[in-house]
């Protein structure tokens, strides 16, 4: 199988260019696609060579914030994008596919929403709606003090076996309206400090995000129903929600208010897939540990397409498990892709 690295965008001063990726296949495919990440390394994408096996080329990129999606801009992203699309139709590719894999379909979203150059064919697989919508949604609402990862409101925590599992509808409601004060207050936070910041040559900090592992459906398994197994993508979610890894736990104000903030951000779901017109497919794993069939059902229906479906198939987040599930997904794309460009 050909595998070509592909590297672009302005040159650093250590030699490297900005944007670089892997593109699998052979340079004759007519049919391409591109995967992309808000920060992980999609350059060797698990699907890559899945496709290019069946006669696609694939193009695993990664923008310039590959790594470092603390300091998030979606403008820089989108152009990055654009730079990989564009390499794709310079090197004979007819037909572009746009892959959003987990947190990657709102960014692709965002791309087709925003860019000039769109691609022809949409992809969302085991995919979040947005990346302010997710991270709502699982950060800890029990926070009463960003600067104590400690401090906690019994009467708000999904650890405290007083509230469950299972949860009653009364406590989830009075969660999910926590959980979304709780990003409106650091959206304002942000907003109030890089405001402070004008004018005294500070153009903007860093900080943490603490607790950010508390989504009720990780370990009540009746809200939300699936396949899934309790838990989450680190394990145990208290043991992760008390740790230093997660989605949006370090970032600067500026990157707040572009990825994250559900009031500023341009990344959220809706806006941006009821602007993606061109056939479209939602695959989603029914054991997903943290993309719950109510995130495809989204997905599917903030969709601009007239042509597009909803798939679930069997499967973790990663399609590790059963055996055979990438090549079911793969063949079920092909055959769609088949159907769309023959």
């Amino acid at each position: 199988m050909s595998k070509t690295f592909v590297s672009l965008g302005p040159r650093a001063g250590h030699g490297s260019y900005s944007c670089q990726g892997i593109y699998y296949g052979e340079p004759s495919a007519k049919v391409a696609f591109i995967a992309t990440h808000y920060e992980i390394d999609f350059s060797e994408h698990y699907l890559a060579e899945y496709m290019a096996a069946r006669g696609f080329g694939f193009l695993g990129w990664n923008t310039r914030y590959r790594g470092n999606g603390q300091y998030f801009a979606l403008e820089g992203a989108i152009a990055d994008i654009g730079l990989g699309v564009r390499w794709l139709r310079e090197n004979g590719a007819e037909t572009v596919v746009i892959c959003g894999n987990s947190g990657g379909a709102s960014l692709m979203s965002a791309y087709q929403a925003q860019a000039g150059d769109k691609a022809d064919l949409f992809i969302s697989l085991c995919a979040h709606p947005g990346r302010p919508e997710v991270h709502t949604a699982w950060i800890d609402p029990s926070v009463t003090d960003e600067d104590d990862p400690l401090s906690v409101d019994p009467s708000l925590d999904m650890y405290n076996p007083d509230n469950g599992p299972p949860y009653s509808a009364e406590f989830i409601e009075r969660y999910r309206a926590a959980q979304v004060a709780r990003n409106e207050r650091i959206t304002a936070w942000a907003q109030e400090q890089l405001k402070a910041f004008e004018g005294r040559g500070l153009y903007d900090r860093i900080f943490n995000i603490h607790r950010v592992w508390a989504d009720p459906r990780m370990l009540d398994l009746a809200l939300d129903p699936s396949e899934r197994a309790v838990g989450c993508y680190f394990g145990d979610p208290k043991r992760a929600n008390y740790g230093p890894f997660g989605i949006g736990c370090v970032s600067t104000m500026r990157s707040w208010l572009s990825m994250w903030s559900l009031e500023t951000s341009g990344c959220r779901g809706a806006p941006n897939l009821a602007q993606v017109t061109v056939p479209s497919i939602v695959i989603q794993s029914t054991g997903d540990q943290g993309v719950y069939p109510s995130d495809a059902q989204t997905i599917y229906d903030a969709l601009g397409s007239s042509d597009k479906g909803l798939v679930f198939v069997p499967g973790d987040h990663y399609l590790l498990q059963p055996d055979g599930a990438r090549d079911g997904v793969a063949d079920l794309i092909a055959d769609w892709l088949r159907e769309r460009t023959a």
